[in-house]
């Protein structure tokens, strides 16, 4: 099991950093340079300025993170798995089951759009405010 999570954070935590760090690097420099006119410190530059400024950053990260965890964990499970949706698609294969392999991946679908799904509505929440 933990190499499964391994392989889900390892695929997705790197570009999540370089998704976000690429936002916080093109905020707008002239709200910050008026922030700091105003003797804002770092503290409130970041919570005030930047970080809403990326909200949108953060969700486009959150579900890209989706696809990208999706796929370690099941890499993870045709590896080292002896249960899961990894194991189902690969076992289906050996043994030329196809309505295993087809359920797999339809499962693995369906899990995918709600988690996408929810995101979306995550963000609509939060864009209200």
């Amino acid at each position: 099991m933990p190499a499964i999570i391994v392989m889900a954070l390892a695929i997705s935590l790197i570009v999540t950093i370089l998704e976000i760090l690429n936002g916080f690097l093109n905020t707008d420099k002239e709200l910050i340079k008026m922030a700091q006119t105003f003797h804002a410190n770092k503290f409130q530059i970041l919570t005030r300025i930047i970080i809403p400024a990326n909200k949108h950053t953060f969700f486009n990260s959150l579900k890209v993170n989706i696809g990208l965890s999706l796929v370690g964990v099941i890499t993870g499970e045709f590896l080292v798995s002896k249960a899961g949706l990894g194991y189902l698609i690969v076992y289906g294969g050996q043994v030329f089951q196809l309505d295993l392999v087809m359920t797999g991946v339809i499962i693995l679908a369906i899990v995918a759009a709600v988690m996408y799904g929810s995101v979306v509505l995550l963000e609509k929440i939060f864009d209200r405010r």
